[in-house]
């Protein structure tokens, strides 16, 4: 997989460094040369230097051939604008944003943004995490489908605990798309993949299936 993150804060340098150890091909876009030197000097020559928002600076980061691209900045102008370049000059099929304001969620949704992801949303996520029975976090509907995204946190009693995903039989149609490791790290899910207590699971199904998906990924002996 080849990723485009702009922005190269806290956010977007863990994330880059996370999908480089997996093995994925990773540019970063950075206005700020100081940020960019540190992160070439850590994770290698990975950063084009300049603003994210530009079709050139997207171009040499080889936006044209990215499978994703990430816009994590601290401002959501930027962000939606980077998202936008990349979906309709560069043909990008997946973009996901940090949306920095949640009165802003809505129109990023309604511009076509595919994933949004909110400080506030992860904030009130964690809180609802830690009230009694709550073992899925709706985070959203999927555009244009009768599919949703759904949060669930592996508990120390699972079954799932130190089990591969392949042995995890999900229904028909369900995908985990990101397993979140315990120490705030991102992976890219493969079938070998094994889970741990306190993982959380972006889990894309369907509403029919969801009770089955949190039975399956949080159920005990």
């Amino acid at each position: 997989m080849y990723a485009v993150i702009v922005g190269c804060g806290r956010m977007g340098f863990n994330l880059a460094r996370a999908l480089l150890e997996q093995g994925h091909e990773v540019t970063v876009t950075e206005r700020d040369l100081e940020r960019s030197k540190v992160a070439n000097e850590q994770l290698g020559q990975v950063v084009v230097v300049g603003d994210g928002c530009e079709p050139q600076v997207l171009r040499e980061a080889g936006a044209q051939r990215a499978d994703v691209l990430v816009a994590l900045t601290g401002k959501d102008e930027d962000n939606l604008v980077a998202c936008q370049v990349a979906k309709h000059l560069f043909r990008v099929s997946r973009t996901i944003a940090l949306v920095n304001n949640p009165k802003n969620e809505k129109l990023f949704h309604l511009l076509g943004v595919d994933v949004q992801l909110s400080h506030t949303s992860m904030v009130l996520q964690h809180v609802e995490e830690e009230l009694p029975g709550a073992g899925v976090v709706h985070m959203e509907g999927l555009r244009g489908s009768n599919w949703e995204l759904v949060s669930i946190k592996i508990p120390s009693d699972a079954m799932a605990v130190g089990k591969p995903l392949r042995e995890m039989r999900l229904p028909q149609g369900s995908v985990v798309s990101l397993v979140i490791g315990a120490d705030g790290l991102a992976h890219f899910p493969s079938e070998n993949i094994l889970l741990h207590t306190g993982d959380q699971l972006l889990v894309v199904t369907s509403p029919e299936s969801e009770e089955t998906v949190r039975e399956t990924l949080t159920g005990v002996n």
